[in-house]
């Protein structure tokens, strides 16, 4: 177990923060690039943000570290096969990432191709698949796809997992199985909630058997979760939008374990993202919507006690919100044990289970 220093000092100074206060130097071969054999054979971290204390542990030990009472909270989106590739009606390659399902035949996408397309223009999919380009929102494209019925279908016949870019072999059937939790249930995701990764059927119906409750959000996770922080002053940043539903059970779970005194841990920042902006107003309420709600050192936290969440990119949003949660010494000294210990990071990585500080 590793000893938190004793310089820490509780009245520090809350400064402006900055793109460079969230770097640090990874090796690339910490860089996980397939999963664990087993998904609860993951190491875990176990970090105390109030005390600063580390302990190496295994992800598979995750039930005696929560008590009769407590409420965990997963994230129940499903990753879609949201990747396809074609031709532009000028014949140039292109490579589209549908980031969301619009009302009816309509998504809005990333579009890569040596030239923007233009509105009007007609993309030529895998398969015989046609997608109009309506015209654009910022950094993606309206696209209409020509006779579909059924979007979610469509990409689930002609797409391929959107596998992060840090991965870098081809998505297979393997990542089908694996770049998904096992209790996946609402489609829309486009990169998957990955501290749900660690989760088997068997660790959840342990869980349940010892009287934790398992709760449900939602929250789409974009694409936007990969892209860089471009901006040095973080209050210049502009956060991407992603949907959330809270339901009214939840709320209600999360209320009751408030009175009893137990703890309610967010499985993974989507999760605690959705909850935190389902409380914005002070009060934690069900309800759906899109969030932008950016978390950096300083926020004050709700809903959540503890989070469970896995190794992030430098200068990255997630790495900023479990610096908010457990404080930037805390987790700068974590990535570096982490580090020296050689877990693995990333979407297919090891764990951290963090209490709030």
């Amino acid at each position: 177990m590793t000893q938190p220093p004793h310089c820490d000092n509780p009245r520090r100074i809350i400064r402006p923060m900055f793109l460079d206060d969230f770097d640090f130097d990874l090796p690339a071969d910490l860089i996980a690039q397939t999963p664990a054999t087993d998904r609860t054979a993951s190491r875990l971290l176990h970090l105390d943000g109030k005390t600063g204390l580390l302990a190496d542990r295994q992800f598979s030990r995750l039930p005696t570290y929560v008590a009769r009472g407590d409420v965990m909270v997963f994230n129940d989106t499903r990753v879609i096969k949201a990747r396809l590739t074609g031709v532009k009606d000028s014949g140039g390659k292109i490579e589209v990432l549908v980031e969301r399902v619009l009302a009816g035949d309509r998504v809005l996408a990333q579009v890569r191709a040596s030239k923007s397309p233009r509105a009007d223009s007609r993309l030529l999919l895998a398969q015989g698949v046609v997608a109009t380009v309506l015209g654009r929102q910022g950094e993606f494209f309206e696209l209409r796809f020509e006779a579909c019925a059924d979007i979610y279908a469509l990409l689930e016949q002609h797409g391929s997992v959107p596998l992060p870019p840090y991965i870098t072999h081809a998505a297979d059937t393997a990542d089908e199985a694996r770049y998904q939790t096992v209790y996946a249930r609402a489609p829309g995701a486009v990169a998957a909630p990955t501290a749900g990764l660690h989760f088997d059927a068997a660790m959840l119906g342990t869980l349940t058997e010892q009287g934790v409750t398992l709760a449900h959000v939602t929250l789409h996770v974009g694409a936007g979760t990969f892209q860089p922080v471009r901006l040095s002053d973080l209050r210049e940043h502009q956060m991407h939008s992603e949907w959330y539903d809270v339901p009214q059970a939840t709320v209600d779970a999360i209320h009751e374990a408030r009175a009893r005194g137990s703890r309610v841990m967010a499985v993974g920042t989507t999760s605690l993202r959705a909850l935190e902006s389902a409380a914005a107003a002070g009060t934690l309420k069900a309800g759906t919507g899109d969030t932008r709600l950016f978390i950096t050192p300083g926020y004050i936290f709700k809903p959540v006690d503890r989070l469970l969440t896995n190794f992030h990119l430098p200068k990255s949003t997630l790495l900023m919100l479990v610096s908010a949660f457990a404080g930037m010494d805390n987790v700068r000294r974590a990535y570096q044990h982490a580090i020296a210990q050689k877990y693995r990071f990333f979407s297919y990585g090891d764990a951290m289970l963090i209490e709030r500080q």
